[in-house]
Parts: structure tokens; C-alpha cells; sequence
């Protein structure tokens, strides 16, 4: 049998290989993911339409593939078993959708992840949880990361979570003709990655979505830098680096339960404010693809060596490119830590639908005037910089806020208290 590649999404006629997940003589089932594919949208899993044994691999890491075009030979052998998250539950009587039923009421594991040849961009967890639910994922629209389909769009198709109204539309500016550069020397292109190209997007809908301000402040972290060295030990031992971004993230989570404003999303359509009672916060990593915001979620209820090795475990997951969709969603604040590059201030870009996001730059001893002492002393000084949403925060608001988060940063025995 030879296996050809699906419809990879709307208006996307190319995509590039990025992991080969089986080789030649390999056992394969049904549903079983076979390649990872990157498109100017997402990277995603072609699974097997079949069980049996690979016969022959057709592509390699780094080609350019099309739909319709085979990339792998299957030969049958012995009787296939079904991966077990692939298996489809008995049929429910409950309706859950108020879309048109499918053709195929009952689509085979092969068809899990795709619609009559199209490839449905949804984790194989994704899929388990609307068989789960009675949801036909084929007519479940993602709100994910370039369209990706995520467990909340199933739940909300399944009527356990209230529908949400879509982004408001943004009419772009036409893009002026580029000149022709090599008139005046020599040239050269080279393609974005789907990373780039969903950054690109992402930036350029928040820019237009969000009148934007940015305050600066900053914090005294003398005793603070003195506290993470003395418990970096104790972290290291444990297997992860104590890193000034946990103590980071550890201030923003009190300092947005005290200013939830700054924790919310503007519904302009209803003009209502959304506060969310969580705290989960996107912290933007860079990588050799590019800038990726995991979110570490309830950092509220987490401690700061807790927070610690979480962050380098998703650090470390988006540098190897083994985040999934989710784990980059659901964000209601974002860290931006440049402290370790340089720099002495930046102004962030906010993360829309998020409503502000904090950019840290580089710490320097400075000479502090002490009136106690009536001399300067050497004192860890920590910039930072808040871009917020004018249409919900004042700039009072932005410079109590950031009041606050000094306050907390520069006293770490109440920071541990609380």
C-alpha cells in the first residue's frame, strides 16, 4: 500500500518535513503518527491511515512535500491491533453539535485526524477527548495557534463551555512592492519558518488590535540576587537552575491578584471585561526556531523553586520543539527576561487578548543614595518596562502596579511569606 500525503489545511499547498517517525521495517498501527510536518501555520503529525509493516520511507527530513504525493510504502503483515487511544467509543445518542452531521457517523481510526483526505490539526489527545464526548472533530473550528483545534474548542462544540465570539476582523494595510535589491549588489532569500510566519501574524494582529503604552520602572534586588544564590545550591541538587525569572514570575502572580485588571481581556464587541480568576503566564523563550510562549499555569498557587523547575522543563521542551499546542495557550499575562542578553530597556509588545506583558532588561550595580548612612552604596538595580492596553488600564494604574511588583521584589523575605 502506498500512503500519500492528506490535504494539509486551507490554502496551503506545501509543506516542509521536520521528523520522520517510523523507518523501514517498522510496525505501524492505525492512527499511529508517521511524520511531523511544518507549514506556514503549525506544525503537525501525519498518522497512518492503515496498520502494517513499512515497507519503504519516500521522504527525508528537510523536503518540501505536497498533498497527494506518497511518502511511504505499507506492506500488510500478521493482524494489526489498534493503538489504544485511537479506538473509537460505542456510539452516544446524545446530539452535541449544531453543525450538519458528517457523512461517516462513525469514522474509522484512520480517519480520526482527518476529513475525506484533509488533515484536522488536532493532538491525538484532542481527538480522544471528543470521541469521548460524542463531538465529530471534522466540524469542530480551532481557535488554537494557526487554526489548531484544542480540547477547549471540543468542549465548547460538546456545550460545556459557553461559545465565544470571534476576534474582531482587521482590515491590514496593502503591502507596498519591494524594490529590486539586487540593482545594487548581490542578494540572497531564504524562507521563513512556520515559526517566523506565525509570529509574523501574531505580532502584526496585535499592533493593530491593541493602542499600546509602556511604563518604566525599576526595582532594588540587591537582597533578592543574594537570596538566589544562597538557595541555588539546594535547587541545582535537585536537578534545575534557581533562576531570577521564578522569583519573577512568583512577584507578577501576587501582583496580579492585587491589580486584577491587569489579569483580564477587553470583549470590545460587548465592551465587557473579562477578569479571569487564574493566573497562568506566558514566558517567551528563545529558541534557534524562534521566539515561543510557553505558559506555566497557576503560578498563583506555586512555590518559586516549583516555578523553577517548571520553567526550565518548558524552556527546555520548546528549544527541542516538544511543546504542544496547548501548552502555548490560555496565557493571561506575559514575561519577557532579556536580563541575561542585555540591554537597559525595550518596549514589549502585548500578547493580544492579554492586556499587558513586562520586559525585563539587564541588572547593574548603581550607586544608591543611603539617607540613613548619608553616602552611596552599591545597589543591584533591575529595569523593567509594563506595555499595557490604554483602552482598559490608566497610566496611574500602570505606575501602582509596577510600584507594587518593586515593592514585593525588593523585600524577598515577604515575597516567601506570602
Amino acid at each position: 500500500m502506498e500512503l500519500k500525503l492528506p490535504e494539509l489545511g486551507d490554502n496551503v499547498s506545501a509543506a516542509t518535513v521536520v521528523g520522520v517517525l517510523v523507518k523501514e521495517g517498522d510496525r505501524v498501527a492505525p492512527g499511529q503518527p508517521l511524520l511531523e510536518l511544518e507549514t506556514d501555520k503549525a506544525v503537525m503529525e501525519v498518522p497512518a491511515e492503515a496498520g502494517g509493516v513499512v515497507k519503504r520511507v519516500l521522504v527525508k527530513v528537510g523536503d518540501e512535500v505536497r498533498p497527494g504525493q506518497p511518502f511511504l510504502e505499507l506492506e500488510a503483515g500478521g493482524a494489526e491491533v489498534p493503538s489504544p487511544q485511537e479506538v473509537p467509543p460505542p456510539p452516544r445518542e446524545e446530539k452535541v453539535q449544531a453543525a450538519p452531521p458528517s457523512k461517516a457517523s462513525s469514522p474509522s481510526p484512520a480517519l480520526a485526524g482527518q476529513e475525506e483526505g484533509r488533515l484536522i490539526p488536532a493532538a491525538p489527545s484532542v481527538r480522544r477527548l471528543a470521541r469521548e464526548l460524542g463531538v465529530d472533530i471534522r466540524q469542530v473550528r480551532g481557535t488554537g495557534l494557526a487554526g489548531r483545534i484544542t480540547a477547549e474548542d471540543v468542549r465548547r462544540a460538546a456545550g460545556q463551555v459557553p461559545p465565544s465570539l470571534p476576534a474582531e476582523a482587521i482590515s491590514p494595510l496593502p503591502t507596498p512592492k519591494l524594490p529590486d535589491f539586487s540593482r545594487w549588489g548581490p542578494v540572497r532569500t531564504e524562507p521563513m519558518s512556520g515559526v517566523r510566519k506565525a509570529t509574523l501574524r501574531a505580532m502584526a494582529q496585535a499592533w493593530a488590535q491593541v493602542p499600546m503604552v509602556t511604563h518604566f520602572d525599576e526595582a532594588d534586588i540587591t537582597e533578592l540576587e543574594g537570596l538566589r544564590k544562597r538557595y541555588a545550591k539546594r535547587a541545582e541538587e535537585r536537578g534545575f537552575r534557581l533562576t531570577l525569572t521564578a522569583f519573577l514570575l512568583k512577584a507578577l502572580a501576587l501582583t496580579l491578584k492585587a491589580f486584577p485588571k491587569f489579569n483580564a481581556s477587553i470583549d470590545a464587541e460587548k465592551g465587557e471585561t473579562i477578569y479571569k480568576d487564574y493566573v497562568h503566564i506566558g514566558v517567551a523563550v528563545d529558541t534557534p526556531h524562534g521566539l515561543l510562549v510557553p505558559v506555566i499555569r497557576n503560578v498563583d498557587q506555586k512555590g518559586v523553586l516549583r516555578l523553577a523547575k517548571e520553567l526550565q522543563e518548558v524552556s527546555e521542551r520548546a528549544r527541542e520543539r516538544k511543546l504542544t499546542p496547548e501548552e502555548m495557550q490560555g496565557g493571561t499575562f506575559s514575561l519577557s527576561n532579556l536580563g541575561g542578553i542585555g540591554g537597559t530597556g525595550f518596549t514589549p509588545i502585548v500578547n493580544w487578548p492579554e492586556v499587558a506583558i513586562l520586559g525585563v532588561s539587564r541588572s547593574q550595580m548603581k550607586p544608591v543614595w543611603d539617607p540613613e548612612k548619608e553616602a552611596f552604596q552599591p545597589r543591584l538595580i533591575m529595569p523593567y518596562s509594563l506595555t499595557y492596553d490604554h483602552r482598559l488600564i490608566d497610566g496611574a494604574e500602570a505606575a501602582r502596579f509596577c510600584r507594587h511588583l518593586a515593592q514585593l521584589l525588593e523585600d524577598p523575605l515577604g515575597l516567601a511569606l506570602e
